[in-house]
């Protein structure tokens, strides 16, 4: 890993836990404490560092077509952004997330972070203690919530046709995590791995044996909540409403005479598109979808970046043509010069 000059000096006592390269020799580079956004100099931009510490409330994201941005929220203090190419988020993500989590003492030392699983509105970060939840827009608050491994008890899928969910028993309550089928794969056995991990567990089948003796009532007076006030679980969101769904359907069905079937609609099972709509897809289906805000953003956010991208274009074309130009005034002075030599030897010669 080479680091820049500038960057070493910016470091001080500290180590560099993460290096992520970018766009030319631009790069990223993660302590400990603090995220080093590093910028070569460049034709129109100087050599720099900036700094963005760790202990913020909150990360949110905003992705382009070609650039998505990283905001750091400090409460009080405002908020911090910085710019990487779309395709090196995530590599960016999970270390800066490993950070903050660290200094909002939600990791403890020596607990690695494994993964991170950004799906939708629902951020997953897997660590070799504990699964990290924080459901809505930012990719991580203060609003989170964590399933300490220590508490688990037993592992379990539920299958769909779209979104799967891993379901964790622990001493205190079910717990389920949600995943799209394309990746649930990855989640499921990366949770797993974690958990057995934790637990000297080789397998699942001694996982299983580890735990079938367990005095259920004796292990949760182990859990404790310091607030007095049990996190609200929002794995669940949207599930009462598919269970009772068919119930529903009856009665509507009893009451107008079998209106569904006499206009020929498909009616949506629970099996629909939970991950996407958390159960709301029947009303959502039938409603023209108003302007999304975030949409519009990430369409200006897309502009701004073309007309970045062609201005740099520009500049570049610019002092191309400019280097062209003096490197035409240098073959032509040479070439007047040439000229006047030749004029002169031929005086010499007609002196002669």
């Amino acid at each position: 890993m080479n680091v820049p000059a500038l960057v070493q000096s910016s470091l001080g006592d500290e180590d560099v836990a993460a290096h992520v390269p970018l766009k030319g020799e631009d790069a990223v580079f993660v302590t400990p404490t603090r995220t080093l956004v590093y910028t070569a100099d460049g034709l129109l931009s100087d050599e720099s560092v900036d700094e963005f510490p760790h202990d913020a409330e909150g990360i949110g994201v905003s992705e382009g077509r070609r650039k998505a941005t990283v905001t750091l929220d400090y409460g009080l203090d405002g908020e911090e952004s910085f710019s990487v190419p779309s395709g090196k988020l995530d590599d960016v993500l999970h270390p800066i997330l490993a950070g903050v989590l660290n200094a909002a003492d939600v990791t403890q030392p020596g607990e690695t972070v494994k993964r991170t699983y950004r799906f939708s509105e629902l951020t997953l970060v897997v660590t070799s203690d504990r699964v990290v939840k924080h459901v809505g827009a930012a990719v991580w608050g203060t609003d989170y919530e964590e399933i300490d491994y220590e508490t688990v008890t037993g592992i379990d899928v539920e299958e769909g046709n779209v979104s799967s969910q891993l379901v964790l028993e622990t001493t205190a309550r079910t717990q389920r995590i949600k995943a799209p089928n394309e990746q649930f794969r990855d989640v499921r056995e990366t949770v797993e791995d974690a958990v057995y991990a934790y637990h000297d567990a080789a397998s699942a089948a001694e996982f299983e044996r580890m735990n079938v003796d367990e005095d259920a009532g004796a292990a949760t007076e182990e859990v404790s909540f310091d607030s007095g006030v049990e996190p609200i679980d929002t794995s669940g969101v949207g599930e009462d409403d598919e269970a009772a769904e068919p119930e529903s359907r009856v009665e509507a069905s009893a009451g107008t005479g079998g209106a569904a079937g006499t206009t020929g609609e498909p009616t949506e099972g629970a099996d629909g598109d939970e991950f996407a709509s958390s159960g709301f897809q029947t009303a959502a289906a039938k409603v023209e979808p108003p302007v999304n805000p975030e949409e519009l953003d990430a369409e200006l956010d897309d502009l701004e970046d073309t007309i970045e991208e062609l201005a740099e274009a520009l500049a570049e074309q610019r002092e191309l043509a400019e280097r062209q130009a003096e490197a035409l005034d240098a073959q032509q002075a040479v070439i007047e010069a040439q000229q006047d030599r030749l004029a002169a030897l031929r005086d010499l010669v007609d002196e002669e």
